[in-house]
C-alpha cells in the first residue's frame, strides 16, 4: 500500500491543512490501516514538492488529533482507535516499560511495581479533604 496524497497549491485552504484531512480521513475509514508506516516528514515534503516544516505541522496537529503517533527514531504510525485517556495510558505503560527495562529490573519485578502501584490507587480510600 502506498499512501497517495494530493495538494492543490492553487486551493485556499493551507497546503498542511490538505495534507491533514486526507491523512485523518483515510485513517479514519480504514483505508490507512492501523499501524500503517507514514513516510517521513522529509521524504513526503519531497514527494509533494512542499517544505518539510508544512508537513512536520500537518503530522503534528495529527498526532494532536490521535490519528496518528510518532514512535521515535521508528517512524510515525496511524494510531489505534481508542479515547484519548486509553492512548494516554497506554503510552504511560510503553514509558513504565521501557525504564524499567533501562533500570534493569526482571519483568516479574516490574509487573510487581505496576500492581502495587494500581492497588493503591483503586483500592485504597479516597483521601478526606483538608480542613
Amino acid at each position: 500500500m502506498t499512501l497517495t496524497i494530493a495538494v492543490d497549491h492553487e486551493s485556499t485552504t493551507a497546503p498542511y491543512e490538505q495534507l491533514r484531512a486526507q491523512i485523518s480521513e483515510r485513517a479514519r475509514s480504514g483505508r490507512l490501516p492501523v499501524g500503517y508506516k507514514l513516510p517521513t516528514v522529509r521524504g513526503l515534503a519531497e514527494q509533494l514538492g512542499l517544505a518539510a516544516n508544512t508537513v512536520a505541522k500537518a503530522y503534528k496537529a495529527l498526532e494532536a488529533d490521535g490519528v496518528i503517533e510518532t514512535r521515535g527514531r521508528h517512524g510515525t504510525f496511524v494510531a489505534a482507535a481508542g479515547d484519548a485517556a486509553t492512548r494516554k495510558a497506554a503510552s504511560a505503560a510503553a514509558q513504565y516499560a521501557e525504564e524499567t527495562r533501562r533500570l534493569g529490573l526482571s519483568r516479574e519485578a516490574a509487573e510487581a511495581a505496576m500492581s502495587e502501584a494500581l492497588r493503591a490507587a483503586y483500592d485504597s480510600p479516597p483521601e478526606a479533604p483538608y480542613k
